[in-house]
């Protein structure tokens, strides 16, 4: 039988009160860890606080903007307090503004370095001692099929991205021994604000509607259709299982098939 019973881990989830966040906090918990996420804005973070799990796990909400060093801090002095660790920690936390680059500045390029990559830098370092000290851990960086096929539109979105990858793929190697599996899941394309975001300014260059654009993308898939959140978060409660105790050091895209490499 196959074994995805995650009761009395403890989870920490960066980004989550929205999209593959919150359907990863949601479905961790329904498999019976006790969950600690994070977002910036409060509403969100309460909504999907009030959430109640099928199975034996918890949701703890937390305000906090992973792009500043002092407020992960926080956090994660708040959760260690509450939950004492993590035994899962999943870096979603990320921003993937569509800009031009030849008018993109240093600070548009350093914020988004802080959010999307230094968040998980930071959260790893602070969790990975403990995981070696009891000789099981699970890290996932959550990155984009962008950033293998990197697009002009969110190139710095995809530069970080591709760092959480690499950074993901070292330290596998470092500590795969300790009992610590470090894995990145890539998403494709799914139906999430970001990409009705995406939509709807590609629907305002050119003309349509934001659902016109949705379906014509769909058609770039092999599958025909865009993914859910819900099942990324599936992939990435796999990996943070037992039964996946010999994956490790992988870029595990999520895409439908849209991926061209071998």
């Amino acid at each position: 039988m196959i074994d995805l019973d995650l009761t009395g881990k403890r989870a920490i989830v960066t980004g989550a009160s929205i999209g593959i966040g919150a359907a990863t906090v949601r479905l961790l918990a329904d498999h019976g860890a006790d969950v600690a996420f994070c977002a910036r804005g409060e509403d969100g973070v309460n909504a999907l606080a009030a959430y109640r799990p099928v199975g034996s796990g918890s949701v703890r909400g937390y305000v906090a903007d992973m792009a500043d060093a002092a407020s992960t801090d926080a956090f994660l002095t708040a959760v260690e307090a509450d939950l004492g660790g993590a035994d899962i920690l999943v870096n979603n936390v990320g921003a993937s503004p569509s800009r031009n680059f030849l008018y993109m500045s240093d600070e548009d390029w350093e914020h988004l370095h802080q959010l999307n990559l230094m968040s998980a830098v930071r959260c790893t370092r602070r969790c990975l001692p403990a995981m070696r000290k009891q000789r099981w851990g699970r890290v996932i960086m959550v990155a984009t099929g962008g950033a293998i096929y990197p697009n002009a539109a969110l190139i710095d979105y995809a530069a970080t991205k591709a760092a959480m990858i690499a950074t993901g793929k070292a330290l596998a190697g470092k500590y795969g021994g300790d009992g610590v599996l470090i894995n990145s899941v890539l998403p494709g394309l799914i139906h999430t604000a970001m990409w009705e975001r995406a939509a709807g300014e590609v629907a305002a260059a050119v003309g349509g509607t934001t659902q016109d654009v949705l379906d014509r993308n769909a058609t770039t898939v092999p599958v025909g259709r865009y993914g859910t959140a819900e099942e990324v978060a599936n992939a990435i409660v796999f990996l943070c299982s037992n039964a996946a105790s010999y994956i490790n050091g992988v870029a595990l895209s999520v895409d439908g098939g849209s991926g061209g490499h071998v």
